[in-house]
């Protein structure tokens, strides 16, 4: 393929939520550990997360007004680490993320570079900023985002054989959606939330217009620790089937 193999992988409740209070309780306590193990199962080279997803968890929060810059850089693709042997890859069609390196390391992963992925629709003074911390960032559409052309980017110009989707419903929808997930690695812990407002594994966003329902055939599925289920799946509107 001229793009990654990717992988969505995700933690869920029984009743699908990949967010809210179900984390904080006993039973799912295996099941994280679980999930976390099993990321080294698919040996990736990049994880891929959305804009919300960052704000909350790895970027520092937003970047607010910028001063205006004199330089004009145009809408081409800047590669700060191309021989990195891990990433983050950060979807931010508007540039909107505010960061004080280029590099995440959380604890118990290693060290990832930023790849921001951006749309033609961003200010030349977020490009400076980008530039400022030496942050790759590459262009995937016009106002919308192209998951295609991301991920054929991404290999051309990062050598990302394999990717890990672990964004946001809205994320994930998105790219499941465009045929671009060739798996879903879903980790259900054995406890409910019944929230009425936490996030559900896949969410229809504005990335992509329209949407249809799509289907999965089983690939395996696996009793883990703590009564937790491993379900693998192969989405039936993948690229190539």
């Amino acid at each position: 393929m001229d793009r990654p193999f990717v992988v969505c992988h995700m933690l869920s409740s029984l009743d699908g939520k990949i967010d809210g209070e179900f984390f904080s309780a006993p039973e799912c306590r295996p099941a994280l550990a679980e999930y976390g193990n099993l990321r080294g199962f698919y040996g990736c080279q990049a994880t891929l997360y959305g804009t919300t997803t960052m704000i909350g968890s790895y970027a520092d929060g937003m970047v607010g007004e910028l001063p205006d810059v004199s330089a004009h850089y145009g809408k081409e693709d800047h590669i700060a680490h191309s021989e990195a042997e891990n990433y983050v890859v950060s979807i931010d069609p508007k540039g909107v993320l505010r960061w004080s390196e280029n590099y995440i390391e959380k604890k118990g992963r290693p060290k990832a570079y930023v790849i921001e992925v951006l749309t033609e629709a961003v200010s030349e003074a977020y490009l400076a900023y980008l530039r400022g911390f030496d942050i790759s960032y590459i262009f995937a559409g016009k106002e919308q985002l192209d998951p295609r052309l991301l991920f054929c980017k991404l290999k051309q110009k990062f050598s990302i054989e394999r990717l890990m989707i672990a964004g946001g419903g809205a994320i994930n929808w998105t790219f499941l959606q465009a045929g671009m997930i060739d798996e879903l690695s879903l980790v259900m812990a054995p406890v409910a939330d019944g929230s009425n407002t936490a996030v559900s594994i896949f969410e229809k966003s504005d990335f992509l217009p329209g949407g249809r329902l799509i289907g999965f055939t089983p690939k395996e599925i696996k009793q883990m620790d703590g009564g937790s289920l491993w379900l693998r799946y192969v989405p039936e509107n993948r690229e190539g089937v």
